[in-house]
């Protein structure tokens, strides 16, 4: 797929230039390499949000059945000194 990218910087092309040069590569596998490793991390990052909000749900769904058992115990006690 073709992406065109108008009005940069001829600073900021002069830089990739450099970079690449360092690298023994185009301009174009420098910017392709940079804008795939931001696509994956962005990847990442949603992936992680989601992780975090999933471990979150599940400490409070734990929470909720420690209370539950906490409190099954105690009628359990209550029931077996009567």
């Amino acid at each position: 797929m073709e992406l065109k990218i108008r009005n940069v910087d001829p600073f900021v092309v002069k830089t990739f230039d450099e970079m690449a040069k360092k690298r023994s590569i185009s301009r174009q596998e420098l910017l392709n390499s940079i804008l795939t490793k931001v696509a994956y991390e962005h990847g990442m990052n949603e992936s992680e949000a989601q992780l975090k909000m999933l471990v979150q749900k599940n400490i409070s769904a734990m929470e909720k059945m420690a209370d539950k058992v906490e409190q099954l115990e105690n009628l359990l006690s209550d029931l077996m000194e009567e």
